[in-house]
C-alpha cells in the first residue's frame, strides 16, 4: 500500500528520526522497517497500532482512509 509507506517515510522524517530508531522501538529489524518505507511489505496490526499510537495519529490516517492525521481515543469521559 503506497500511501501507507509515504505516510511511514514522512512521519519519521518530520520527527527526526532514522529508520533504525524507528526499527528498535518497534522491535523489527533495520531492513524490516525499510521494507514497509519501499512498499515491499506491511506491518502486522499490533505494528500497526504501536505505529499510530507513537506518531499519535490514527491507523486511518497511516492507511489512507482519511487525510486528517488527528488522533481521536473516542474514550468515554465520565
Amino acid at each position: 500500500m503506497q500511501i501507507l509507506a509515504e505516510r511511514l517515510k514522512t512521519l519519521r522524517e518530520n520527527r527526526r528520526i532514522y529508520q533504525k530508531e524507528m526499527a528498535e522501538l518497534l522491535g523489527l529489524s533495520l531492513r524490516g522497517y525499510q521494507c514497509y518505507e519501499a512498499d515491499q511489505s506491511e506491518p502486522k496490526l499490533a505494528t500497526m497500532i504501536a505505529i499510530a499510537d507513537y506518531y499519535q495519529v490514527s491507523i486511518d490516517y497511516l492507511v489512507g482512509r482519511t487525510d486528517c492525521p488527528d488522533f481521536h481515543s473516542g474514550k468515554a469521559e465520565g
